[in-house]
């Protein structure tokens, strides 16, 4: 982590340059950047698992600081008002000792009210509804739209601190999905497999960038499937893990998908891995992500051609929305602080949007690439019965074979996902490279 901290002034420092623009388009003086309380749950004293405001960690590298805040001045030592309550019940969090913290000014607080005694006048608030009574604080606003499109926007290309925690993140997810493959091969059931992967990374369910996806056999067809049995299936034919691990703050998402003996769905996924890698090479500066999407429909659509299970041309496949039956989502998102990073849609700071293409809704980037953008590539293809017996009674009956289909049922799906980043020399997978470490 030496090499991390040594990359975090700089990456600060670009945090605080966006936060200036953020606030004169706030017309503000000063920035509170909450990273969120606890919630208790309904009708009882216990607690939901706190999660950090993704802003909040953008800036402190902090995962457990309920009540916290960061205060950015312009031309001033940013300042951690870290919360630390006195408290016999539960274990106060610890401040870090980590060489990033030299950085700030810090402020002990025992109670998050504190904070307001450190807020400078025109103070614009950036966090989650949970503070109590935010009128009484006197901001000059909560989320303005201008502040937050700001930093949505530039939130999208990351600093070389950021990609050497996405790579930190790469490597413990690639380790804890090779665990998870040799116990699905070993006739785990969902559960234990999931327990497999979280000894691997030693996180908790909680610590997880997003539950896992460990579905076996025709659960492959349900896209985000988190029931986890507790008992193996008498015969395992497929896994579908789409499953991720964190490292301050910062997510990986890696799928991969299985196959116990050969046969039909072993061969259409040994191409669908060729086809993948395709089109990860395709992420590079000035390249439209929407066009991947659309490369994506054209290669999958040959493929189940090639394979025999559909029985049209390619145009008339994708001109009649055959491939949609098979691949309903969008080939991807932004990737970072969360799974599916904010601002994919956001074409510039002052937050003009432009929405996906009306056949393809799900597509969750539209932008043009740039260099230090990480995205996912995760192509797939499924036998999902709604979407099958929808296009059994509509125009798309006759394009697709029928009896090849039935013969994969019982295999669910294939997806395979990377987190690949644009650079001026090319694509860069993460997900490979961390694999390919580890072998």
């Amino acid at each position: 982590m030496v090499a991390l901290d040594r990359l975090f002034p700089a990456h600060l420092a670009t945090l605080q340059a966006t936060a200036d623009r953020a606030l004169v388009a706030a017309d503000g003086e000063a920035l509170l950047i909450g990273a969120g309380q606890l919630r208790t749950q309904f009708l009882d004293d216990r607690t939901d698992p706190y999660v950090a405001s993704p802003h909040f960690k953008h800036w402190a590298p902090i995962l457990d600081a309920p009540g916290s805040f960061v205060l950015h001045c312009p031309g001033q030592r940013p300042r951690l008002l870290f919360h630390q309550p006195k408290d016999y019940w539960h274990k106060p969090p610890s401040l870090p000792t980590a060489p990033w913290l030299d950085a700030f000014e810090v402020v002990l607080l025992r109670s998050p009210q504190e904070a307001r005694a450190h807020l400078p006048a025109h103070t614009v608030y950036i966090g989650d509804d949970s503070l109590k009574d935010p009128l009484s604080w006197g901001f000059k606003a909560c989320n303005p739209g201008p502040a937050l499109a700001c930093l949505h926007y530039a939130r999208a290309v990351k600093t070389p601190y950021e990609l050497a925690c996405l790579r930190e993140a790469s490597t413990l997810g690639a380790r804890a999905h090779q665990a998870a493959a040799a116990a699905f091969h070993a006739g785990a059931s969902e559960y234990a497999i999931h327990l497999q992967y979280l000894a691997a990374t030693g996180l908790t369910e909680a610590e997880l960038p997003y539950s896992n996806i460990i579905a076996t056999n025709e659960a492959g067809a349900v896209l985000h499937y988190t029931e986890l049995s507790r008992v193996a299936p008498n015969q395992y034919r497929s896994l579908l893990i789409d499953a991720g691990a964190q490292v301050r703050g910062y997510a990986s998402d890696i799928t991969r998908t299985y196959a116990t003996t050969a046969g039909p769905f072993q061969a259409l996924l040994a191409d669908m891995d060729q086809l993948q890698q395709r089109l990860c090479a395709k992420v590079k500066p000035g390249i439209y992500y929407p066009d991947i999407h659309q490369q994506a429909h054209r290669e999958i659509g040959q493929l189940l051609i090639d394979h025999g299970l559909i029985r049209c041309s390619l145009d008339q496949a994708i001109d009649t929305e055959v491939t949609s039956v098979f691949f309903p989502h969008g080939i991807g998102h932004l990737l970072g602080l969360q799974v599916h990073d904010i601002g994919g849609h956001q074409q510039d700071e002052q937050g003009t949007t432009l929405p996906p293409p009306k056949a393809h809704p799900y597509l969750r980037l539209t932008r043009t690439l740039e260099p230090g953008m990480v995205v996912t590539i995760e192509p797939g293809i499924y036998f999902i019965p709604m979407l099958l017996e929808r296009a059994h009674q509509d125009h798309r009956r006759s394009s697709i074979h029928w009896d090849h289909i039935e013969a994969l049922l019982p295999f669910g799906g294939i997806r395979i996902e990377d987190d690949v980043v644009a650079t001026d020399q090319g694509a860069l997978n993460l997900s490979r490279a961390a694999f390919s470490a580890l072998a």
